[in-house]
């Protein structure tokens, strides 16, 4: 059985015999960088999408929480794990992303948490939804936020969106601490329960306080009232996170007709946050889960409104926007998650060799010939030197002697040049050429 050693033996001498080693040497060589440099540029791409992915979601048993736990799910159809880090809220998942020492990919941020911090290292997936801000309070009908100065106002615990929100909001009012306003920041787990038993006079809640059914328990106590922002569109206008929201009369309970009269609400969105570092496949894994969870009509949203390409503190990731424009990428879309990932890795492999091999071997037969040629056309030049001075009128016989030695020597070298058959005519043509310069010489001898 013959060896693979001699088997790549015979290849070698073979293509040596066809093309000529030194063009076997140059095109082996143009390939040998190209498979380096792909190898390289494969291993600090690391195209693969990781099947492991950590998101920071809010407190347990909240929206946020269950919202993560729905994609979890949805994820795991296509073979990718998502941890779940529960935290206090939006501020404390911002804290989270913006430290590199923390192992979180994306996680849930109200609009506004950002404030007036930047934070170039992260970008947005997109909106997902609207958190609405309700206010509730005991008394007769308030207009204006600012009819509550002087009250006893819930604004919820240190560090929740709510109370940052409740804040700003009452500030744009005039209302402000020390004041003569009481604020509280006690997590009532019954807000109508404390209106009821005058604990505090007005609550703002938002998030998982803010459903249908905490709502409808509210206003069908006939002393609770929920505040309709009849100012709506000019806190939109003062703050640009905002957003409007109309709850129509009726929309909570038809038979009861609650609310009795149209609400305007405004709220942030909830964005889907992510590092710059987050790979474009998992980025389209979430885009679609979000799609499943959010695309549905509810109180405050309609079919298909979230998720959506809105910017706000946050840029849009590109693979974001490429994902709101043309949906997946075509491998992802046409293949499975894990068959598409391999599928990636081996084109990351193999498009720098094909980018960089096909303009290398188009160049390669031209810089191949140029070398041949080179190695005969520099003996060229010094047999034109031999002859000038070999005709000169003050050249005797000894200076002809060493000429002819010289011109031995020419062609003793040129006779040793390793040339393809392909440049034979000028092999050959040289030869002739030395041969010509050696008759003139010994002619002039003679004479």
């Amino acid at each position: 059985m013959t060896s693979p050693k001699i088997l790549l033996l015979r290849a070698w001498n073979r293509l040596v015999d066809a093309f000529g080693r030194g063009l076997v040497v140059s095109v082996g060589s143009i390939v040998l960088v190209g498979v380096a440099v792909a190898l390289a540029a494969f291993l600090f791409l690391n195209t693969a999408a990781p099947r492991t992915l950590t998101i920071s979601s809010g407190p347990a048993g909240s929206s946020f929480q269950r919202t993560a736990e729905r994609y979890q799910k949805i994820l795991e159809r296509d073979g990718v794990t998502l941890k779940i880090l529960p935290s206090d809220g939006s501020t404390e998942n911002l804290r989270r992303l913006a430290d590199p020492k923390q192992h979180v990919d994306v996680g849930f941020v109200l609009g506004g948490a950002a404030g007036k911090q930047s934070y170039e290292q992260l970008q947005s997936l997109g909106a997902l939804n609207y958190q609405p801000l309700t206010i509730f309070y005991r008394g007769e009908k308030r207009e204006l936020l600012s009819a509550f100065k002087g009250r006893r106002i819930n604004i919820g615990p240190a560090g929740s969106g709510t109370h940052d929100l409740a804040l700003a909001l009452l500030k744009l009012n005039g209302i402000a601490p020390g004041d003569g306003t009481v604020f509280d920041t006690t997590d009532f787990a019954d807000p109508a329960q404390a209106l009821a038993e005058d604990r505090v006079d007005v609550v703002f809640l938002m998030g998982d306080s803010t459903d249908r059914t905490v709502i409808r328990k509210m206003m069908r106590d006939g002393g609770v009232q929920l505040f309709s922002f009849i100012q709506s569109d000019a806190y939109v206008r003062r703050m640009h996170t905002l957003n409007k929201l109309h709850l129509p009369r009726g929309s909570l309970d038809l038979g009861n007709d609650l609310p009795p009269e149209d609400v305007f609400l405004v709220g942030p969105t909830v964005q889907l946050v992510a590092r710059e570092t987050l790979h474009p496949a998992l980025s389209d894994l979430l885009l679609e889960a979000a799609r499943e969870v959010h695309g549905r009509p509810s109180l405050y949203r309609k079919q298909g409104e979230f998720p959506a390409a809105r910017e706000g503190e946050f840029r849009l990731s590109a693979d974001a926007m490429r994902y709101y424009a043309t949906g997946k990428t075509f491998l992802y879309r046409t293949f499975p998650f894990w068959l598409a990932t391999l599928i990636a890795r081996v084109l990351a492999f193999l498009v720098p060799i094909v980018l960089l091999l096909l303009p290398a071997l188009k160049f390669a037969p031209m810089i191949y010939r140029w070398r041949v040629e080179s190695r005969i056309y520099r003996w060229y030049q010094v047999l034109l030197e031999l002859e000038r001075d070999a005709f000169k009128p003050d050249v005797d016989a000894a200076r002809r002697e060493e000429l002819l030695r010289q011109l031995d020597h020419i062609e003793s070298a040129v006779n040793r040049i390793v040339i393809p058959a392909s440049f034979g005519d000028m092999f050959y043509g040289l030869r002739g050429h030395i041969g010509f310069v050696r008759r003139n010489l010994l002619a002039e001898k003679a004479a």
